[in-house]
Parts: C-alpha cells; structure tokens; sequence
C-alpha cells in the first residue's frame, strides 16, 4: 500500500527516532509498504519519520546509482535501530533531493565511508562499512532517523535563499506526482 510522504515542515521530521522491537506491531507488512511507497515515487530511500512514524527505520533501494554496474548485492537493505558509528574519508559534495521536499536539490558535503549496526527485517544484526553513493544514500535515510534534513547541512545564507520554497511545501503549494500530508494543511482541518 502506498502511504503518504510527510513534507517539510511536520514536526515528526525533526524528532529523533525511538528504536523498536521485534514485537513491533504489522513490521513485516510496514516495511513492505514503504519499499513500495519508496518506489512509486521514484525515490532510492525512504525513511518511517517520512510516512508519519518516529522510528529508527529506514529502507534503501541504491539500484538505480549502479544500473551499469554488474554487481547489485547489498544495494536493497532494511534498517531497524541502526546507528552510523564512524564516517571517515575526505567530505565530497553530491547533489542530493528528498522526497519530503520536492523539487529542492542542494549540495552536500558528506564522509565517503560509514560503519553502521543495524539489524534487517529478520532481525539479524549486522556491523557493515559502506563507502561511495551507497553510504551517501544510508547517511541521508540515518539523518531522518536522527530529526535532520539535507536542508539541515547546506549553508545557512543558500537555506534562507529556499525559504520561500519550503514554505510552499509546507503549506502544500506544490504538485508532485506521489501522495503527500502538508503540515499547513493538517492543522486547517
């Protein structure tokens, strides 16, 4: 089933996450939903602040960076009560977007290489390093889990520059082609 994105500006996108656990109410059926929310709009993350929910999940589909790549392992993964305990490398800027702020894409300057924990959706634990797009992709899906947006690491003149942007998206002055919950909007009902 496909949810609605939570835009800029609801409070739920700035909280940091609770973890679960394996008790979780309708995990399975949740994840499943937001792999397909994910890619109905055409997203390769996608994080459960996103769809309303304050917990430490996140779900990634990287595929799309490494199309002409061979090698796919590794590149769709579940994230249950992850935590990112080392980024190291030289910064190097990539131009991201988020699928709770349409239309908005910003330099952002992020470590190459993260080492996480997490458990998948069998709640097997994993200690991995990424490197690359991929870890580019996990750091930005972490920092929703941690109430940070991309908008969160660009610079504060270039922020004050898109504010009359977030602003329309907050109030819902946009058109997308997936569905969303405009924080203006819920308040006026």
């Amino acid at each position: 089933m496909k949810m609605p994105i939570i835009a800029y500006g609801d409070p739920v996108l700035k909280k940091v996450a609770e973890d679960i656990t394996k008790e979780y109410d309708q995990l399975t059926t949740l994840i499943e939903n937001m792999f397909e929310t994910m890619y109905a709009a055409n997203g390769v993350g996608l994080a459960a602040p996103q769809i309303g929910l304050p917990i430490r999940l996140f779900v990634i589909d990287a595929t799309p960076f490494f199309e002409d790549e061979t090698k796919s392992t590794g590149l769709k993964k579940v994230f249950i009560n992850a935590t990112i305990s080392e980024e190291k490398g030289e910064k190097w800027i990539f131009n991201e977007g988020c699928l709770s702020i349409p239309d908005v894409r910003e330099d952002v300057s992020r470590h190459p290489d993260i080492f996480i924990s997490y458990y998948d959706e069998n709640w097997n634990f994993h200690e991995e390093s990424f490197t690359g797009l991929i870890a580019r992709v996990i750091q930005h899906e972490y920092d929703h889990i941690e109430g940070k947006l991309f908008t969160d690491r660009i610079n504060p003149l270039r922020k004050t520059m898109l504010r009359g942007k977030l602003d329309a998206i907050t109030k819902g002055l946009i058109k997308v082609d997936y569905k969303m919950r405009f924080p203006f909007l819920k308040k006026r009902r």
